[in-house]
C-alpha cells in the first residue's frame, strides 16, 4: 500500500484556514441528519414530526455520522466567514486537512487521512429526501450532503503521496441553508469532545436556549430529535444516558435537568409518569426560574 505524507503543499487559492468562530447552520442542527454511532448503519433513517419529514439512504459504507458531520461544520464556517467579509461564497471549496484536523482537535496522523476519506465519502454518498426547504427552495428529489469530494495529491520521487489540498462541492440545499436563510450560530470548541448524543443535546439548546429562556421537552420527543430510538429499549437507554449527563455537568454553555411529571389516567388507573428534560444556557442558570404558564 503506498504510503500518504501529512505534510501539505500548494496552499495558494485556497479557502483555509479558518480563522473565525466554527459555526453551525439551524435547519441542519434542528433534525436527525446523521448517524450517531460509529457502526455503519445500513438501514435507511427516517424521522416525521408535524409537517417535516427526512427520509435518509446509506452510501455503501452507511449513513453519514455525527462524527463526519465535523466536516460540514468546518465547511459552513468558512463559507460564513467569507460571507461576513463581504466575500462571494461558492459551492465549491478548497481546503488543507491540516487546518480541518487543527479546528476538530484531530490528530494529523495518516489513520486520520484515512478516515477523513472515509468521511468524504459518507458525506457524498448519503442520500437525503425532505421537504424541508432552505432559501424559499426546496425539492422532491434526492441531494446528497457534498455533491464533490476529492483530495488532491502530487506523486513525489519517492513514491510517496503528498496531500495538497480537499476540494469539495456541496449541495444547493446547505448553500442555501448558509447563504440565504443565514441562521447559523458559534459552536464552543469543547463540541468536538463531546459524545454522539451530547453533541446532538448541545445543537439543540444551542438554537433553542435563547436569552433566560429554557427548552423543555418530553422525553419521546427529544429522543427523536435527537436520533435515537423511541421504542421502550431505546428511550430507557437514552433515560439512563441523560441522567449520566447530567451528573457529570458535561455540556459547554449549557446545564440540563430532568423532571418526571404524572399524567393522569383516563380510566382512573394509575397515573403515567412523563420525563420531561430541560436545556438551560449556563449565563441563566443562576436566576430565579420563570413561572410556569398554565
Amino acid at each position: 500500500m503506498t504510503e500518504i505524507t501529512t505534510k501539505q503543499g500548494d496552499l495558494f487559492q485556497l479557502d483555509s484556514p479558518l480563522y473565525g468562530d466554527v459555526q453551525g447552520e439551524r435547519t441542519v442542527a434542528e433534525f436527525p441528519f446523521f448517524a450517531l454511532s460509529k457502526k455503519a448503519q445500513m438501514t435507511p433513517m427516517v424521522f416525521e414530526s408535524g409537517d417535516a419529514r427526512i427520509e435518509i439512504n446509506p452510501s455503501k459504507t452507511g449513513v453519514a455520522t455525527i462524527y463526519d458531520k465535523e466536516i460540514l461544520l468546518y465547511i459552513a464556517s468558512l463559507m460564513a466567514e467569507r460571507m461576513e467579509t463581504g466575500e462571494s461564497v461558492d459551492r465549491v471549496l478548497s481546503f488543507t486537512a491540516n487546518d480541518l484536523f487543527r479546528v476538530t482537535s484531530t490528530n494529523p496522523s495518516a489513520r486520520s487521512y484515512t478516515s477523513l476519506k472515509a468521511s468524504l465519502n459518507r458525506l457524498q454518498g448519503t442520500q437525503i429526501i425532505t421537504n424541508i426547504e432552505t432559501g424559499g427552495e426546496g425539492s422532491d428529489s434526492a441531494f446528497s450532503w457534498l455533491l464533490k469530494a476529492d483530495i488532491k495529491y502530487v506523486r513525489l520521487p519517492s513514491g510517496e503521496r503528498r496531500v495538497k489540498r480537499i476540494e469539495v462541492m456541496v449541495c444547493d440545499w446547505l448553500h442555501r441553508a448558509i447563504l440565504t436563510d443565514r441562521r447559523i450560530a458559534a459552536y464552543h470548541l469543547d463540541f468536538f469532545k463531546l459524545g454522539p448524543i451530547e453533541r446532538r443535546l448541545y445543537e439543540l439548546a444551542k438554537f433553542n436556549c435563547l436569552g433566560d429562556t429554557s427548552f423543555e421537552v418530553d422525553l419521546n420527543s427529544l429522543g427523536e430529535r435527537v436520533g435515537c430510538a423511541t421504542d421502550k429499549r431505546g428511550l430507557e437507554y437514552f433515560k439512563k444516558h441523560l441522567r449520566d449527563i447530567v451528573e457529570r455537568d458535561s455540556l459547554p454553555e449549557y446545564t440540563i435537568s430532568l423532571s418526571e411529571e404524572k399524567i393522569s389516567s383516563p380510566k382512573g388507573g394509575r397515573p403515567k409518569l412523563n420525563t420531561i428534560v430541560a436545556l438551560r444556557a449556563r449565563e441563566w442558570t443562576q436566576q430565579p426560574a420563570l413561572a410556569s404558564s398554565g
